[in-house]
C-alpha cells in the first residue's frame, strides 16, 4: 500500500490516477470511435448518433455535480473502483447490443461510470498536488487525453476489422482500471484519516457572489470549448470521409492525430498556468484557436489535418487552467466544482452533439463545421474574469 509519509507518494498517486484516467477514457472513446461501425450495422442517422452522445453525456452531467457535492462533505474513496464497474458493464452491453435501444443503454452506463470517476479522481489529483494545482490537474488530464487518442486507434485496427462483438475483449481495460483505483482509494482513505487527526479539514465556505459571476464565465468558456471539441471528435471521421473520400481506417488515424494534440495541449496548460497565471492561459487557449478554427472548413485535406492539430493543442491547454481557476475561487468545493465542469459542461457538449447531428442530417456536415468554427470567439468573455492576484485575495 502507498505510504502516506513518503515524499514521493503524491507523485506516484498522480501517475496512478492519470493512468486510471487513461484507462477510463480509452474505454469510453473506444466506443465513441465506433460510431461509423454502429451507423452501418444498425442503419443509424446522424441524429441517432447524436443521441448516443446525448445519452452518455446527460447521464454523466446529471450525476457528476451531485456526486461531487456529496463527497465534498462525505468522502467515499472506495466509490472509485465501484463506479468503474458501470464502465465495464457499458462496454459489454454495447459489444452484444442487438438494437439501438441497447446501444443507448450502453452509452448510459458509460456516462454513469464517468459521473462517478471524474469528480472523485479530480479530488485525488488536488490532494496529491503538493500546492502545484495546475501541474497536478494537467498530469491527471493528460492521462484522459491519451486514452481518448488511443481509443480510436483500437477501434480502427481491431474492432472495425473483427466486428462489434470483439469490443467485449476490451472489457479488460476498465477491469485493470478497477485494480488501479483500489490502491488509490486506500491511499486517499489513509490521507483522510491523517487530515482528521491533524484537524486540517475545514467546512466548505459559502460561495461569494463575485465568485459565482466568475464561475458562470468559466462555465460558458468550458462549454464553448467542449461543444467545439465534440463537433470535431464525434463527426471528424464523417467529415473527412464525406469531403475528401478518406477511408474509415484513415479517418481514425487523423482523429488520433487530433486527439493526440489535445493530450499534449492538456498537459502543457496546467504548469504554464502555475507560472504565468491561469487567466493568460485561458486567453491564449480559447481565443488563440479562433484563426485556425475559422480557416479549417475551407482547407484541403493536408491543411485540415494540420489545422485540427493546432486547434486541438491550443484549446486543450485551457482545461486545467479553467478547472483549477474555479477550484481556487471556491475553497472546500473541489469535488463539486470538478463535477460541475466535468458533468454539466460536458452535458452541454452532449446536447450540442445531438443538435449538430440533427443539423448534419438536414443541411450536411460541412455547414456544421462552418458554424462551429466561430465558437472559439466566445473566449472574449475571459475579459470579465478577475485577475490572478484578485482571485487569490478574494479566495482567502
Amino acid at each position: 500500500m502507498l505510504a502516506i509519509h513518503d515524499k514521493k507518494t503524491p507523485l506516484r498517486v498522480l501517475i496512478l490516477i492519470s493512468l486510471a484516467h487513461c484507462l477510463n477514457d480509452t474505454s469510453q472513446f473506444l466506443v465513441i470511435a465506433l460510431y461509423p461501425l454502429f451507423k452501418g450495422n444498425f442503419d443509424l442517422s446522424f441524429t441517432e448518433l447524436g443521441f448516443l452522445s446525448f445519452a452518455y453525456q446527460m447521464c454523466a452531467s446529471v450525476l457528476q455535480p451531485a456526486i461531487g457535492f456529496y463527497t465534498d462533505r462525505h468522502p467515499h474513496p472506495r466509490i472509485l473502483p465501484t463506479g468503474m464497474t458501470f464502465t465495464l458493464l457499458g462496454i459489454v452491453c454495447m459489444a452484444f447490443a442487438a438494437n439501438y435501444v441497447w446501444l443507448l443503454a450502453g452509452c448510459g452506463l458509460l456516462g454513469a461510470g464517468s459521473a462517478v470517476f471524474h469528480p472523485e479522481s479530480s479530488r485525488v489529483a488536488y490532494m496529491a498536488s503538493a500546492g502545484k494545482f495546475g501541474r497536478a490537474q494537467s498530469i491527471f488530464q493528460v492521462g484522459g487525453n491519451i486514452g481518448q487518442a488511443i481509443g480510436p486507434l483500437i477501434a480502427a485496427f481491431f474492432v472495425v476489422t473483427h466486428g462489434q462483438r470483439s469490443l467485449a475483449f476490451f472489457a479488460f481495460i476498465p477491469l485493470a482500471c478497477c485494480v488501479t483505483l483500489i490502491f488509490i482509494s486506500r491511499w486517499v482513505a489513509e490521507q483522510g484519516r491523517e487530515n482528521s487527526r491533524r484537524r486540517q479539514v475545514k467546512n466548505p465556505a459559502a460561495p461569494h457572489p463575485a465568485w459565482m459571476r466568475a464561475l458562470v464565465v468559466l462555465f460558458v468558456l468550458m462549454a464553448s470549448k467542449q461543444i467545439y471539441t465534440v463537433s470535431l471528435a464525434n463527426f471528424f471521421t464523417f467529415y473527412l470521409i464525406n469531403r475528401f473520400g478518406v477511408s474509415l481506417e484513415g479517418s481514425q488515424v487523423y482523429l488520433f492525430l487530433f486527439l493526440g494534440a489535445v493530450a499534449l495541449g492538456g498537459y502543457v496548460g496546467g504548469p504554464v498556468g502555475d507560472r504565468i497565471g491561469r487567466k493568460w492561459v485561458i486567453w491564449f487557449s480559447i481565443l488563440g484557436a479562433a484563426p485556425f478554427s475559422l480557416a479549417l472548413p475551407y482547407a484541403g485535406l493536408a491543411w485540415t489535418a494540420a489545422l485540427a492539430v493546432f486547434v486541438g493543442f491550443i484549446m486543450a491547454s485551457s482545461f486545467s487552467a479553467i478547472l483549477v481557476f474555479a477550484q481556487e475561487l471556491t475553497p472546500g468545493h473541489v469535488g463539486a466544482v470538478a463535477g460541475l465542469f466535468f458533468g454539466l459542461a460536458f452535458g452541454l457538449g452532449g446536447i450540442g452533439a445531438a443538435l449538430l447531428g440533427r443539423l448534419a442530417d438536414k443541411t450536411g456536415i460541412d455547414l456544421v463545421y462552418q458554424l462551429c468554427s466561430y465558437l472559439p470567439l466566445v473566449g472574449l468573455l475571459t475579459f470579465f474574469l478577475p485577475s490572478q492576484a484578485k482571485q487569490k485575495i478574494s479566495a482567502r
